[in-house]
């Protein structure tokens, strides 16, 4: 019996890690550039020697965009909505209001996101009628992607098939570096 234990907690042990769960992967939709999607991660900005990081919670939709900057413990340190009239940024209990989004962003958070190209870039794909350059590896996954001004170097994505979608990236425009962690995509939020 006190030579059969050893084997008995090691097959125990062997099948209970065969019973831990995959790693989370999300399908992408057909045409997942037109599609709504909403995605939580965390953003680390580095601009002209200041560096500010945060948690993220952006929600995309054709029209309109509504970024949530979160301060360590979940809380909104700073709202931005923008749609097609104008870009509103709530900073705690300030409020402001502009044309762009990349305008006020940078007015008063000092950097800002370009979300024009974002919302296409995070999905590995361009902006269509930008020019682009794309470097790919051997699994046809984008490794650099450069347009508008933007060096964007995917990091990481969450599979090797080359549709998988990315969830580490680095954006470079002159002295302002963004790197961008994503956590979890949703399609079609509500």
């Amino acid at each position: 019996m006190i030579r059969l234990l050893p084997i008995l907690v090691a097959t125990l042990l062997g099948g209970c890690a065969l019973l831990q769960p995959a790693p989370h992967m999300v399908a992408r939709p057909a045409q997942s550039e037109l599609a709504p999607f909403a995605l939580n991660g965390r953003i680390s900005v580095n601009h002209q020697g200041n560096r500010h990081s945060a948690g993220l919670r952006w929600t995309h939709r054709p029209q309109a965009d509504e970024v949530l900057l979160l301060a360590p413990l979940g809380q909104t340190a700073a709202r931005i909505y923008s749609d097609a009239r104008h870009t509103t940024l709530d900073d705690g209990d300030k409020h402001y209001r502009d044309g762009s989004a990349e305008s006020l962003m940078q007015q008063v958070l000092g950097w800002y996101l370009p979300l024009k190209g974002l919302h296409h870039w995070v999905l590995g794909l361009t902006e269509a009628g930008s020019p682009a350059q794309i470097e790919r590896d051997g699994n046809g996954q984008i490794t650099v992607l450069y347009q508008d001004g933007w060096e964007v170097r995917y990091l990481g994505y969450d599979g090797d098939r080359p549709d998988s979608l990315p969830k580490r990236l680095r954006l470079t425009h002159e002295d302002l570096q963004v790197q961008l962690l994503i956590d979890e995509w949703e399609w079609n939020p509500q």
